[in-house]
């Protein structure tokens, strides 16, 4: 089989200068360390500016850098370990879940997520909102969706939103018995209510985790959680539960 075309393209010059930076923050410079400036950099590395600067673009990307206002370009800390084990078999909000809940509302929920219930288009379900804060920083935000056909005793909680309206819905939740769930993951952007949480821009690069619960035959919860993809990274161990760790770190086995 001939070279296609993409296989003959050189490598970018800001790539292969990422590559040297990368090796460079490894041995060079201590986590937190301020990188010196771009034109000391660029004289350095023997680089265009316009070069050096999408390579650091790169690494912010990755989460090998911070640029911070006032403060200039750090290197970043290693990623936080956050486990998601799949084979999990209890409820949102079960003892032991490191979620906290933020609020909760009636809304009508994202099309994409009323076709996991087969809901008709426009129904409102119970919206609570929960994020996950590890070593101070919060690391994912979270949407858990569940119609009222799911708490049907909910009505019955004179609490019309906010946390103490999510932890009803949640604590109505156990009340089921859970068969199941499955659980999806793929590359997003965030959006500005998620981005706002997670310290991020709108439309910077986040991992997005679906999960889908089921009890009584049916889908009974979904939950989409946004993680940090500048600060996690997937690893998935043997037993098919998914690990966010750090570079470095030795998988967990479970």
């Amino acid at each position: 089989m001939g070279t296609t075309q993409l296989e003959s393209v050189p490598e970018p010059k800001y790539w292969h200068l990422k590559t040297v930076l990368s090796e460079a923050l490894d041995s060079d410079f201590a986590v937190g360390e301020i990188l010196p400036n771009e034109r000391d950099l660029a004289a350095r590395f023997g680089v265009a500016r316009a070069t050096l600067r999408q390579a650091l673009e790169q690494l912010e990307l990755e989460g090998r850098l911070q640029r911070r206002r006032g403060v200039g370009t750090t290197v970043a800390p290693p990623r936080t370990a956050v486990s998601v084990g799949t084979a999990q078999h209890d409820w949102p909000g079960a003892p032991g879940d490191a979620w906290q809940t933020a609020d909760a509302t009636s809304a009508v929920p994202p099309q994409a997520v009323a076709r996991l219930f087969d809901a008709p288009r426009g129904e409102e379900m119970h919206t609570v909102r929960r994020t996950r804060v590890v070593h101070g920083q919060a690391v994912a935000a979270e949407l858990l969706y569940v119609p009222a056909a799911s708490v049907p005793e909910l009505s019955a909680i004179d609490v019309p939103s906010g946390p103490a309206r999510g932890r009803a819905v949640l604590r109505e939740l156990q009340r089921l018995e859970l068969e199941g769930q499955d659980r999806a993951v793929e590359l997003g952007s965030a959006r500005a209510d998620d981005a706002k949480e997670l310290d991020r821009l709108p439309g910077a690069p986040v991992l997005v985790v679906t999960t889908r619960y089921f009890a009584g035959g049916r889908t009974v919860a979904v939950s989409v959680a946004t993680y940090r993809a500048d600060t996690c990274r997937l690893t998935f161990g043997d037993s098919g539960d998914v690990e966010i760790s750090h570079p470095g770190q030795q998988r967990r086995a479970s």
